[in-house]
């Protein structure tokens, strides 16, 4: 009954991260006049469906994300009819101009991030309070500690961390507290202070404190380091919009590691991310919500990549075109597509193979 519970929630998840990204393209389609045939929820046989003025809205058999059918750009899932041939060419998508294809092709990215900060910002107005931050700047060094034994001083700022190949530029002493949050007591960490506008690097591994079973280097910030402010309607959206930008600047950082070191042991895939799904759904609604969050960041970033198959792909594709002052034939664009859906197949058999080795490792 647990697995049942765990995949309606995945299956549930991933709909609402696609289906927004798909209405983000439908919406800048429409705006720009564009003919929108279908927009649909779920992929496979049709359940139900319903046409308006001129789109035709559905939710399909397979839950599992969904698809927006532009005239000009046909989904292999679109059902062609007659009506199609008759569509004037300004209304499709080869139709339009160049930075209006583009600004669609983005609109489905631009959607993730709406609906991660969205959710941040509920959460935050949930609790009331959003904690604001000062510059990491180091108020005090407990003695005998890693931190003193490397050399850290009191007034160094933290201009950077890392630790598993993964760092950070902490822009204050939240985001460098959230961060250093995660380690998992593997290898030590690289700091990096600014001093008297130097700076200078230090490698610090950290002790396990068993009092509250938490790894500390032995520096601290002080209460002048953040203060809690009340949120309301009205600011929410403010923090909700920055704390979408940190797990941005997260992810690029883990990004950044994995194409440095080669090592794919960070990636995940659909049973890596069932795995958290089953973790987060035991831990209650705001969990499962900042999973979401974090997946459609990730899905927005994901499709901004230069692959065809991606929104980001489509993009140069479209710049090219614009350079070249004309359309790239149907054979390149064949090629290039099959190339990059190859090497998409590819990734995701590793990640896969990464995912299994995990659950069986247990790690």
């Amino acid at each position: 009954m647990e697995m049942i519970k765990n995949i309606v929630l995945l299956l549930l998840m991933l709909t609402i991260i696609v289906a927004l990204h798909e209405l983000g393209h439908m919406l800048a389609a429409k705006f720009f006049g564009v003919y929108v045939k279908e927009y649909s929820i779920g992929m496979g046989p049709k359940l139900y469906s319903k046409k308006g003025k001129e789109t035709v809205f559905s939710i399909r058999a397979v839950p599992l994300g969904g698809f927006v059918s532009l005239a000009g750009e046909e989904s292999p899932e679109a059902e062609l009819t007659p009506e199609d041939e008759n569509i004037p060419v300004e209304r499709t998508m080869k139709g339009i101009a160049k930075w209006k294809q583009i600004i669609i092709m983005l609109a489905g990215i631009f959607m993730n991030m709406v609906l991660a900060i969205v959710i941040y910002s509920l959460i935050i107005l949930n609790n009331g309070a959003y904690v604001v931050s000062s510059k990491p700047v180091i108020e005090g060094v407990m003695e005998n500690s890693p931190a003193e034994k490397a050399g850290i001083e009191a007034g160094d700022i933290v201009t950077s961390i890392g630790f598993n190949d993964i760092s950070i530029s902490p822009n204050d002493y939240v985001e460098l507290i959230t961060f250093t949050s995660a380690y998992d007591g593997n290898g030590p960490w690289s700091v990096t202070v600014e001093r008297n506008k130097e700076k200078i690097d230090f490698e610090i591994t950290p002790e396990y404190r068993e009092s509250d079973g938490q790894y500390y280097i032995g520096i601290s910030f002080g209460n002048s380091a953040y203060e809690v402010v009340d949120v309301n309607i009205l600011n929410c959206w403010y923090f909700g919009f920055k704390q979408v930008l940190f797990v941005i600047k997260l992810t690029f950082a883990s990004l950044a590691s994995i194409f440095r070191s080669h090592n794919m042991q960070a990636v995940s895939g659909p049973i890596g991310i069932y795995s958290s799904v089953s973790e987060v759904s035991k831990m209650g609604l705001s969990y499962y919500a900042q999973l979401i969050a974090i997946v459609s960041i990730s899905v927005g970033i994901m499709n901004a990549l230069p692959l065809p198959i991606f929104d980001g792909g489509r993009v140069v594709i479209v710049l090219i075109e614009a350079i070249l002052h004309r359309d790239l034939d149907q054979k390149t664009q064949g090629f290039v597509m099959a190339a990059s859906m190859a090497l998409l197949i590819m990734l995701m058999v590793l990640v896969t193979y990464n995912d299994i080795l995990k659950l069986v490792g247990g790690n």
